[in-house]
Order: structure tokens, then C-alpha cells, then sequence
């Protein structure tokens, strides 16, 4: 994908379509302000204006963020606020977004999850390497050790 060389009156209604889209984070938008050819001065500037107009909040942004990856791709805390990290999201929003995510339907996922990965190793006849994998593989969705020590010792009786 070749870069295109807009004007700063030229990007600011592109960007406002992209961020009308859906939510975008601070750092997506600065990349696609430079990939218009964009100074850092004029890229600062638009993305005060989206602020201001309130196409960009990085709050909001965070808190969707969160909800889809627990929902659609039933993530982890841990691996969302590593995602969330990676976009140079504030540790204010993290925390928001992560604590907008319902417990009880956390703890659900991580049980119903663990339930159908048990299950998948019905083969597996050692019951520490049946935990084991049970463990990384809850570890590699983004959940805490603790919780899902909690939900194995429900599982595993």
C-alpha cells in the first residue's frame, strides 16, 4: 500500500469517516494521519479536533475494545490489556475497560472454556499432563493463574 499526500483540510474529513466506522484508538489514527502524508504538527492538530468533536476517545475506544475481544474471542484480562498496551492505550483506559467487563459472565467464560478444553482431552489418560495443557491453554486465551486454578479444581473433582 503506497502512501497518498493529502492536505490537512484534505484528511480531516477522511478521518472522521474512518473513525465514524468504528472505534479507534490514539495510535491507529496517528499512523493513518502519517500514512496521508502528514507532518507529526498537522496529525496532532486533527486528532485534537477529533477529541474535541468527540470522534476520538480513547475511553471508549478501550471499553469496546475490551467487550469484543471477551465476548467474540473470549479473552482474557491479561491478553487484552496486553492488546491494549501494544496500541499505546493510557493505563486509566485499561483499567476502565477492563473493569467494564461483567464478572460473572468472566467467570462463566473461563469455566465453559476450561469445560470444553477437559473434555477435548478425554484421551489424555495422565491427569497432570490433561491439567497442564489445561492450564497453558486457559494461560494462552489471556486468563489469571489463579482463576483458573480455581475453576479446575471445580472441574477436576
Amino acid at each position: 500500500m503506497h502512501s497518498q499526500n493529502f492536505t490537512p483540510q484534505q484528511a480531516l474529513p477522511k478521518i472522521k469517516q474512518f473513525c465514524a466506522y468504528q472505534e479507534r484508538c490514539h495510535s491507529e489514527i496517528k499512523e493513518k494521519l502519517y500514512g496521508y502524508g502528514l507532518s507529526l504538527n498537522d496529525a496532532e492538530e486533527i486528532i485534537s479536533k477529533l477529541v474535541e468533536e468527540n470522534f476520538l476517545n480513547e475511553e471508549r475506544f478501550a471499553i469496546h475494545f475490551a467487550g469484543g475481544k471477551f465476548r467474540i474471542k473470549q479473552w482474557g484480562r491479561i491478553k487484552i490489556k496486553y492488546e491494549l498496551k501494544k496500541k499505546n492505550v493510557s493505563n486509566y483506559c485499561i483499567k476502565k475497560a477492563l473493569a467494564a467487563i461483567n464478572m460473572s459472565d468472566y467467570f462463566a467464560t473461563v469455566s465453559k472454556l476450561a469445560y470444553i478444553k477437559f473434555k477435548s482431552l478425554k484421551s489424555e489418560k495422565n491427569i497432570f499432563v490433561k491439567k497442564t495443557k489445561l492450564h497453558s491453554h486457559l494461560r494462552l486465551k489471556g486468563f489469571e493463574s489463579n482463576l483458573i486454578q480455581e475453576v479446575m479444581n471445580d472441574l477436576i473433582k
